[in-house]
């Protein structure tokens, strides 16, 4: 694997791909240490200090952790590229749902770029309406008491932070495009990825200070259960791979049809039916409707009822927790994924799938195949989802330390590095260098 990698930077083209996409995540990471105006940096980061080693979590929490630390320092890419990410799923939402929309994603290219258009309006609408109420929460006196966060609270205060958020929204967003047009895999992904990452210098000094002896020579976190985390990091990892690349493939045989000279089909095919479709898609949904109503809970002190009963560790919460991830993993499949049309294609090819009639029961044939695999993929993904708190009340440590052995950031950073070592093993093999495989070659996510 390390001579696959040395080849990398023998190829020129290749080798240009991956030092521009370096430089783009290098640039990202500067912008992540920007203030905005109107900021004490320092109180701030004093408070989200206290949240990480809490054992609850607000919505802001998480949107700190796939910005990779910028919401704490309340820099230019706070909002990270959260915003493009939702506005992309409300799109694809309701390209399904509206026919002068499904009908332009059946344009081609043109029909592409349009609703690319679209959605860049909805990122800039979600970045605006997100950064205003970052700029009330952080005004906010029930939630900072004790920090003094804002220097000169006001109207100014708000309209400078709503332009300064959602600039470098779109900011990240263009630079994802520069990476998905002249870089090496998806640059949204490779974003978040980075953000995920810059967290790990964090977890492993916090992780260090549970293994130093405190005063009276007591160790919050023994060696033993750090050896039993690492183990359990390894096999989740391994789980992961595996579920990510896993596939049902539905044999299909087209009918062989002999026009003038020539003969067309006559061959044997599959459809892939991926078992995690929904991806790590489900798992963000959930975690914001779960947390809305804590979020809330800071503006609106009626609602603090509501926030108790479904705040993290209790029992109501996971089971919640649960029940949404797996609706939106169900939810998120049936729209990408519609067996009516795949049967209808494979009917006007000439395709069908040995045993089953083509058409209607082609369709219905799918949808069961595609319920039975989903519930596998939703499962999983709900284990993988509570695997941090699981975690956090079994060895007692913080939820960015647990973060990183189990979850929703482990789950992203796996699935975007085979999918990024799947495009640049796809450049090695094509001029006829070995790929990081020696046998079979590595599948992506889609």
């Amino acid at each position: 694997m390390i001579s696959s990698f040395a080849n990398c930077f023998k190829i020129p083209d290749l080798k240009k791909k991956i030092l521009f996409t370096l430089g783009i995540i290098a640039a990202y990471r500067v912008g992540c240490y920007i203030p905005t105006p109107g900021i004490n940096g320092a109180e701030l980061v004093k408070f989200f200090e206290k949240i990480n080693t809490a054992p609850s979590g607000s919505i802001f929490s998480i949107m700190n952790m796939f910005s990779g630390g910028a919401l704490s320092k309340m820099t230019v890419f706070s909002l990270g590229i959260m915003p493009y990410i939702s506005s992309s799923i409300i799109m694809q939402l309701l390209t399904a749902v509206i026919p002068a929309l499904e009908k332009l994603s059946k344009e081609g290219q043109a029909g592409y770029h349009k609703i690319n258009q679209y959605t860049r309006y909805g990122t800039l609408a979600l970045a605006m309406i997100q950064s205003f109420f970052i700029a009330l929460w952080l005004e906010s006196p029930q939630t900072f008491k004790g920090f003094d966060v804002i220097t000169i609270p006001g109207w100014s205060f708000r309209l400078t932070t709503v332009i300064t958020l959602s600039a470098g929204t779109l900011l990240l967003m263009w630079l994802g495009e520069q990476i998905q047009e002249k870089g090496i895999g998806n640059g949204i992904s490779l974003i978040i990825t980075a953000g995920i990452i810059s967290s790990a210098p964090s977890a492993i000094q916090m992780l260090i200070k549970l293994l130093t002896p405190q005063e009276g020579g007591a160790i919050q976190l023994q060696p033993f259960h750090l050896i039993i985390m690492i183990a359990f990091l390894f096999s989740v990892i391994i789980c992961i791979t595996l579920i990510t690349q896993a596939q049902r493939k539905i044999p299909v045989q087209y009918a062989r049809r002999i026009i003038g000279r020539k003969v067309y089909g006559g061959q044997s095919t599959y459809i892939p039916l991926k078992v995690d479709t929904s991806g790590i898609i489900a798992i963000i949904f959930a975690q914001s409707i779960i947390l809305f109503p804590a979020t809330l809970a800071s503006f609106i002190p009626q609602l603090q009822g509501i926030a108790a009963m479904i705040q993290r560790g209790t029992w109501f919460y996971y089971i919640i927790y649960g029940l949404l991830i797996v609706f939106f993993c169900y939810f998120y499949t049936a729209i990408v994924f519609n067996p009516v049309d795949v049967a209808e294609n494979m009917k006007k090819n000439g395709g069908f799938i040995p045993g089953v009639r083509p058409g209607a029961k082609t369709a219905d044939y799918l949808d069961f195949v595609m319920t039975r695999i989903t519930l596998a993929g939703a499962l999983f993904i709900c284990a993988i989802a509570v695997m941090p708190d699981a975690i956090m009340a079994s060895f007692r440590v913080p939820y960015l330390v647990a973060s990183f052995f189990g979850g929703t950031g482990v789950l992203i950073i796996v699935g975007v590095m085979l999918d990024t070592m799947k495009q640049i093993e796809s450049h090695l093999l094509m001029r006829h260098y070995d790929g990081f495989m020696k046998s079979g070659q590595m599948k992506g996510r889609r």
